[in-house]
């Protein structure tokens, strides 16, 4: 189910979400190891994208069995020792049933697109997951291999429905053309600038000028107009007809660039001139005296388009080839924001899969896997450290049991019969949610990353030992200050 934060500002800001990393860093928390869940959640989110729910879920899980082995006596240190052989045990379980088809295109990009259904099934755009699946998958192929994810820009556009959202190959600016000027240019030389363009009117509120008449005034403005004229002449001898600005430009710059010929795009955001100096090859200067000095961007084409009823801009056949736009619609700024969430843990699961191009099965079957090899451990275990490792069993097999009960379904009866099915070798045996069922993952299309899974585990035993290695919470007194 969703959630609904709302800010507790002046603004009283809401927003609707089911990503937990995103529901963890907007609460407030003031127990110091819930705040270490917090922040193994925001790694989870940075690290891999996905998965930032289940880490913190399977680190409670493990904290949850911990209580009860020390309420039956047995030292933390016995418990964090049992954890650590079946952490590695489990790991090496999923590896041993990893599936790796990167050597044949088609059966890697169908995993691809399996992977990104299964990412965004618990989402926002389940409901149209196979678009959107295909539409990731497209953007993320282009990559070639790169995690880089500053190649694709994600645009939000209010209007119509999430299934009018598309793929634009290129780079899409959200600014207008000044006035006047040209609307398309082919193989265009672009300057991406951050600086004042603004210094032809006095910044009254900056600086106190005292005159003895109006004609004064008038000759420091003439000055200040020379100097923004001969700034003007200075960019345009670098040979450009593309002048985009971090900043504002005024009405002075901008009708000397229209009497010139060159377009100028002006207030392009500090994310938007740094995508764009990155596709198309160019870098972001401040001054102009060293023309020789300076990196032109290009591309095939520069043209406006309209997306909706708005005006934007188009750069086509960038230097990098991988760049491309995602234009995301939706009836409410609710949705898109989710929405971008959605597809951007979509585009990060599937960029390490291009790094490590592993999957294994998901519905609960790879926890069961790591489960039954970490409770086979056990059997073979002596002394306390068998009931540690048991227990690292159960807190796995916590995931299959969550999901069946989000559904809705009987998690006892169904989790049982999955275990049996695993204990049968029925290795790619899960949860099907759709019937209430156990099913083959294989023949349902049901994958997780390999990576994500792997994070998952070790982050989780690594912040519950972190947590259990805690025997009480000492109140520090406040930093002084150095007295100088």
């Amino acid at each position: 189910m969703d959630k609904i934060l709302q800010s507790t500002g002046e603004n009283q800001d809401t927003s609707v979400t089911n990503d937990g990393a995103t529901i963890l860093k907007s609460i407030h928390i003031d127990n110091p190891a819930a705040k270490i869940l917090v922040e193994i959640s925001k790694t989870q989110d940075d690290e891999v994208g996905d998965g930032t729910t289940s880490v913190c879920v399977l680190s409670g899980e493990l904290l949850r069995q911990a209580e009860q082995l020390i309420n039956q006596k047995i030292h933390p240190q016995i418990i964090i020792d049992g954890w650590r052989k079946a952490q590695k045990i489990a790991l090496e379980a999923l590896k041993n049933v990893a599936i790796d088809h990167s050597a044949d295109f088609d059966k890697f990009r169908q995993d691809l697109y399996s992977v990104a259904k299964t990412t965004l099934s618990s989402k926002i755009l389940s409901g149209e997951k196979d678009f959107f699946a295909n539409l990731t998958v497209d953007a993320i192929l282009r990559l070639k291999g790169s995690t880089n994810l500053d190649s694709i820009h994600i645009i939000k556009k209010s209007g119509g429905s999430l299934r009018d959202s598309f793929l634009d190959e290129g780079f899409i600016l959200e600014k207008k053309i000044g006035v006047g000027q040209p609307k398309r240019l082919e193989n265009p030389k672009i300057l991406i600038a951050n600086t004042a363009m603004d210094t032809d009117k006095i910044k009254i509120y900056g600086a106190r000028v005292r005159v003895d008449s109006p004609a004064e005034v008038a000759a420091i403005e003439a000055i200040e107009r020379q100097r923004m004229i001969e700034k003007c002449e200075n960019i345009l001898k670098h040979g450009i007809n593309c002048f985009i600005n971090r900043q504002l430009i005024y009405n002075l710059p901008e009708q000397y660039f229209t009497d010139h010929g060159v377009m100028a795009i002006e207030h392009a955001d500090f994310d938007g001139i740094e995508r764009l100096a990155l596709v198309t090859g160019s870098e972001i200067v401040s001054t102009f005296e060293r023309p020789d000095l300076v990196k032109l961007g290009t591309c095939k084409l520069i043209e406006e388009i309209m997306i909706g009823e708005d005006k934007f801009i188009k750069f086509s056949g960038v230097p990098l080839g991988q760049a491309c736009t995602i234009v995301l619609r939706g009836s409410t700024s609710h949705i898109l924001d989710e929405a971008e969430r959605s597809l951007h843990d979509a585009l990060a699961v599937l960029s390490q899969i291009a790094t490590e191009p592993k999957v294994v099965y998901g519905g609960g079957s790879s926890e069961m896997v790591m489960a039954r090899a970490v409770e086979e451990a056990a059997a073979k275990t002596p002394g306390k450290e068998a009931i540690a490792l048991e227990s690292f069993a159960k807190a796995l097999r916590a995931i299959p049991t969550i999901i069946a009960d989000n559904a809705g379904y009987d998690s006892a009866e169904l989790v049982s019969n999955l275990r049996a099915a695993h204990y049968n070798n029925q290795v790619s045996a899960g949860l099907d949610m759709n019937k209430g069922t156990i099913g083959d993952m294989a023949e349902l299309g049901i994958y997780d990353a390999y990576k994500v899974k792997q994070k998952i585990v070790s982050s989780a035993s690594e912040a519950a030992e972190m947590i259990l290695r805690v025997d009480t919470i000492i109140k520090a007194a406040p930093r002084k200050r150095e007295e100088r």
